[in-house]
C-alpha cells in the first residue's frame, strides 16, 4: 500500500549507519539519500541499487562515487523479499575494497540485528 506521500516502504537506520552517513562526504551522502528515496518510493527496486546477498536473508544497497564503491547492508523486516517488504533497516555501510569485506560486514550486520531484537524485547 502506498502512503499519500508516495512512500511504499519505511526505512529505518541503525546507529552504525547513521554514524557512517554523518562521517561521509557530501557526494556520498547525496547518493545514499537518492537510493534511500528509491527504496522508499519504487516498488521494484532496480538491482543497480539493491541486490540480495546470496546465502543470507540480507540485501546490499550499492552506490558509486568516483572510483569508490560503497555498500550498505539492509534487512527487510516484514518479508523475506524486499520488494514485498514495507519496513527496511539500514544496518551498516562500508567502502568496498574487495569481496573479502563482505563476511566481516555481514557479521556486523547480524550483530546489529540481534542487538535490535534484544532492545525491542525489553
Amino acid at each position: 500500500m502506498t502512503e499519500p506521500d508516495g512512500t511504499i516502504r519505511t526505512v529505518y537506520a541503525s546507529d552504525e549507519f547513521n554514524q557512517f552517513f554523518h562521517d561521509a562526504d557530501k557526494r556520498v551522502q547525496s547518493k545514499l539519500k537518492f537510493v534511500i528515496d528509491v527504496i522508499q518510493r519504487v516498488y521494484e527496486i532496480p538491482t543497480k541499487y539493491v541486490k540480495k546477498l546470496v546465502e543470507y536473508n540480507l540485501y546490499e544497497m550499492r552506490i558509486s562515487v568516483g572510483y569508490n564503491e560503497y555498500r550498505t547492508i539492509l534487512f527487510a523486516v516484514d518479508h523475506e523479499n524486499i520488494i514485498q517488504s514495507t519496513k527496511v533497516i539500514l544496518l551498516n555501510s562500508f567502502l568496498k575494497k574487495s569481496n573479502k569485506d563482505y563476511k566481516a560486514q555481514i557479521r556486523i550486520a547480524e550483530r546489529i540485528i540481534k542487538s535490535m531484537e534484544y532492545d525491542t524485547n525489553r
